[in-house]
């Protein structure tokens, strides 16, 4: 049998985002396959939680801020010896573009770019010096199918969703001859509270085919072992990516006529 490119036995494993959803379904997972896990969480109540259920340290606190990246790493390190795989896995959905009714405002936009790209690059310039001292290390970016394709009715999203795959797809190329793995995991719609907020564009979009948790828990499992880049807990993204690729006149005005359907209720 071919060795796992990561194995989660007596691993130290720093989950962001880890209080609910997606994070909290990784958190299970790796506690029960022997990983020693810190669980973060803006929300210490979730956070603490999950911790109290798998055995786990709860670290509270806001990982998108520098000050929270480094707090968050001092402290992991401090109970693990050093961090083996990061999971930055927080994420934020606001809804609307620039203009028009329910236009996105400053805030929401400085928002999901702190949360969903800045957490990771920051998360990056805590961890590397010490990950290309030892000669290894492992990031998981919680990204979205939206960074691959779109996501209609949330501009923020979309484009923020793209820059989380746009970095961890620099980083494997930059740094995986030094022992350094990123994998970008991209699912569709999942049954978390985000989807439950996502609006009625985003339900429409994603509840037909969303899955449960435990479908993107099986999917990180896999890729641990495998270390693809992009870990697809919905495999037709990938065909979706080739036709995009393949014909992109052709996918855009698809998916504007998808967005004329939607806005027209049929």
């Amino acid at each position: 049998m071919t060795e796992p490119v990561f194995d989660l036995q007596d691993a130290g494993v720093v989950v962001t985002g880890g209080g609910s959803g997606i994070g909290a379904e990784l958190c299970r997972r790796f506690a029960t396959r022997g990983a020693r896990v810190v669980v973060n969480d803006l929300n210490p109540d979730a956070a603490q939680a999950v911790a109290s259920e798998i055995g786990a340290l709860a670290a509270p606190g806001d990982a998108a801020t520098a000050e929270g990246v480094a707090a968050l790493v001092a402290l992991a390190r401090e109970h693990l010896g050093e961090v083996d795989l990061f999971c930055a896995n927080a994420g934020v959905a606001p809804r609307g573009g620039p203009v028009g009714p329910g236009a996105t405002t400053p805030q929401a936009w400085s928002q999901a770019l702190e949360v969903n790209v800045l957490a990771h690059v920051r998360a990056a310039e805590e961890l590397l010096p010490a990950w290309l001292e030892r000669g290894r290390g492992h990031l998981l970016v919680t990204a979205s199918a939206a960074g691959l394709l779109t996501m209609l009715g949330s501009a923020p999203y979309a484009v923020t969703k793209h820059a989380a795959v746009a970095f961890a797809e620099w980083m494997r190329l930059t740094y995986s001859h030094r022992g350094i793995v990123v994998q970008a995991l991209c699912p569709q719609g999942v049954r978390t509270p985000m989807l439950e907020g996502s609006g009625r564009l985003g339900r429409a979009l994603l509840e037909p085919d969303a899955v449960d948790v435990s479908v993107v828990g099986d999917a990180v499992l896999a890729a641990l072992r495998t270390g693809e880049f992009l870990v697809l807990p919905h495999p037709e993204v990938a065909g979706y990516l080739a036709a995009k690729a393949a014909d992109p006149d052709g996918w855009v005005d698809s998916m504007n006529r998808l967005q004329q359907r939607l806005e027209s209720g049929r």
